[in-house]
């Protein structure tokens, strides 16, 4: 039987994030809820917050995905005050561990300061170092309190998507003095034979000039092991070269590693018993 490869459509998207959660043990299905917190000053403007999601139950994880403080305010406390309302909220949430990235011109020496440990680095092109970072909640980690903290004048509450943008186009500014603001492109692709029938899909996305991510990739039940995936797999690749991408990277639990692996993918860092009973990898491959 020939299949062919074309685009995804929304509908095919959404099937295969439906049948990836059917796959991965039921200890690692959860929900995910993001949150944005953002801090204010005397006069209402917002100088500083962040954006993270919780994965709750049996995931039991929140991923703090951006934080940032105005340069007029760092020094003060304020970075250190969202990040124990954000692990506050986490174990509110029953959730186990906080994950973060960070670069080397950015803030590892604060977050390490604050009980985090590096798990993963993956060094760049054009010299700078990517980290992955973690804390585990149930450990007894002492609190870090800054030598100058008067975060109390600040007001610290939930923000809006609004918000989120902001601070998203805050940290932006400043990764932009280090770094170019990379243009994004998707590579949304699936094989179907001649009447048209879904039989794998893979969801993967490029920073144009510096690196590839596979986001989801999936093969129908009876078709696995018959190259589709690697297929897939491989185009992403190619996408990725082709918009000058030195290297692509995905994630993976002990229940799938091994697929990645078998296709050149390399563990850059693992998460040992995160979600429980389970470990999962940073992995990465130079194309």
């Amino acid at each position: 039987m020939d299949y062919k490869i074309g685009d995804l459509t929304k509908e095919d998207a959404a099937y295969i994030g439906e049948k990836i959660n059917e796959i991965v043990p039921r200890e690692v299905d959860a929900d995910e809820e993001e949150f944005v917190l953002k801090v204010e000053n005397e006069n209402g403007e917002i100088i500083g917050g962040c954006i993270a999601e919780a994965y709750e139950y049996h995931w039991s994880r929140v991923l703090l995905e951006e934080l940032w403080v105005d340069e007029r305010y760092r020094h003060q406390g304020i970075g250190s005050m969202i990040i124990r309302e954000v692990e506050r909220i986490a174990r509110e949430k029953g959730c186990r561990v906080v994950t973060l990235g960070t670069a080397s011109y950015m803030a590892r020496p604060f977050y390490e300061k604050h009980g985090y440990t590096v798990f993963t680095t993956l060094k760049k092109a054009n010299g700078y170092i990517d980290y992955s970072l973690v804390k585990y909640l149930d450990k007894d980690t002492p609190n870090y309190v800054p030598t100058n903290d008067s975060s109390t004048r600040f007001k610290l509450s939930f923000g809006s998507e609004d918000d989120a943008n902001m601070i998203q186009n805050g940290l932006d500014t400043y990764d932009e003095a280090y770094e170019p603001n990379y243009e994004n492109v998707g590579f949304y692709k699936k094989l179907a034979d001649k009447d048209g029938k879904f039989a794998a899909g893979v969801i993967a996305a490029v920073n144009k000039g510096a690196y590839g991510f596979v986001e989801a990739l999936f093969v129908e039940e009876p078709l696995r092991r018959q190259g589709f995936g690697t297929y897939l797999l491989k185009e992403a690749e190619e996408f990725a070269k082709e918009n000058d991408a030195p290297v692509i990277m995905t994630n993976a639990g002990d229940w799938n590693v091994d697929f990645f692996k078998k296709n050149g993918y390399l563990i850059r860092g693992e998460l040992k018993d995160v979600p429980k009973g389970h470990n999962c990898y940073e992995l990465y491959k130079n194309i």
